[in-house]
């Protein structure tokens, strides 16, 4: 029998010592972190950027198949990818958890485990944060806190007619990864004594559950000289993200459908429920990939960079936001994906 402590046994101060009694500052722009009253961060004359992202289970995540390490992990993650669309670099972050007695001490330690090693991995601090029990449910917040050289920072209005359209990766994987794991719960609980099925869904799967930001673009970009123009994170599927692009910047856009870049594995997944992978690309949501415009003279520098898809351009606002298909046909981009997962 493993061990379980009960959260009540540590006391709301004792808890938040047990759970940050490790850290180790990574960042000299942190100087007090956890453990006064408030943290204080100096960023020696670079602008700040601060973004927070609430995740409630059953709403966000359902922890039947979330490992609570890939949780903490991912809770970090997604908040730094929203630091990374600004073209900032994340510097510190708070941790408030609303939870339950349904978990013990032991089980939050795994939750930290991956939220330290997402910290550790992006070099991001832990300063603070807050633990309040909830009634059921685990609710998650985290706040984070990058820098940025004066006015490099990138917003979604600045987009220019003419500009290229590209995003980093791949999309709809994540989805696919829900679809597999929802799948697998259903059979679970009709007949508990069956095995998941999860063979060679390794990759998509792996995307919903640990998904990464990508600091290596924000880091390629300043390596190239180069500043997109506009450009955020893709969390609500790459059709939604485009059209706020188009809305904030008050421009249309034209996009390939055999531009969008999808794994392999997302083909074939997509393939096995039936589903067409360019939906799943444009309608899935969470694959934390930046969709990002840039002005057409850096396309030389943006094609070595196997990363990084041009898969459009910004236009003229009166001719709307379309996609052109494979064979040729025009749509408009809805939010939901211009098919609307409803042709099957």
């Amino acid at each position: 029998m493993e061990q379980r402590t009960e959260i009540s046994s540590l006391g709301e101060f004792g808890l938040i010592e047990h759970l940050t009694k490790n850290i180790e500052l990574q960042n000299a722009s942190t100087v007090v972190g956890v453990g006064d009253d408030a943290a204080v961060i100096d960023h020696f004359g670079k602008q700040t950027v601060i973004t927070t992202d609430l995740l409630i289970e059953n709403v966000h995540f359902d922890l039947m198949y979330t490992p609570l390490k890939h949780l903490g992990y991912k809770s970090v993650v997604v908040n730094l990818s929203d630091v990374y669309a600004m073209n900032a670099t994340p510097t510190q972050i708070t941790l408030s958890l609303g939870i339950s007695n349904r978990f013990s001490v032991e089980a939050l330690d795994e939750f930290y485990e991956g939220v330290y090693a997402a910290c550790e991995k992006y070099g991001v601090d832990l300063v603070g944060g807050d633990t309040a029990s909830s009634q059921k449910g685990f609710i998650i917040s985290v706040t984070a806190i990058g820098e940025v050289a004066p006015d490099k920072f990138v917003k979604r209005s600045t987009a220019k007619k003419g500009d290229l359209i590209c995003c980093s990766g791949d999309l709809g994987a994540a989805y696919l990864g829900l679809i597999f794991l929802e799948r697998e719960k259903k059979i679970f609980l009709e007949t508990p004594t069956v095995k998941p099925d999860l063979e060679g869904e390794q990759y998509v799967i792996g995307r919903l559950l640990k998904p990464e930001a990508r600091k290596d673009i924000i880091e390629f970009f300043e390596t190239s000289s180069i500043t997109p123009t506009a450009m955020m994170d893709i969390s609500d599927g790459l059709s939604s993200e485009i059209l706020h692009i188009c809305k904030d910047s008050e421009l249309g856009c034209v996009l390939y459908e055999e531009k969008i870049p999808i794994a392999e594995e997302t083909r074939n997944a997509a393939f096995k429920f039936e589903l067409d992978p360019t939906a799943c690309a444009l309608s899935g949501g969470e694959d934390y990939e930046l969709l990002f415009t840039i002005p057409q003279s850096d396309h030389e520098k943006i094609v070595l960079n196997e990363q990084i898809s041009v898969i459009g351009y910004m236009t003229e606002p009166e001719k709307g936001s379309k996609i052109i298909t494979k064979g040729g046909n025009t749509f408009d981009i809805t939010a939901q994906g211009w098919n609307a997962f409803n042709s099957k």
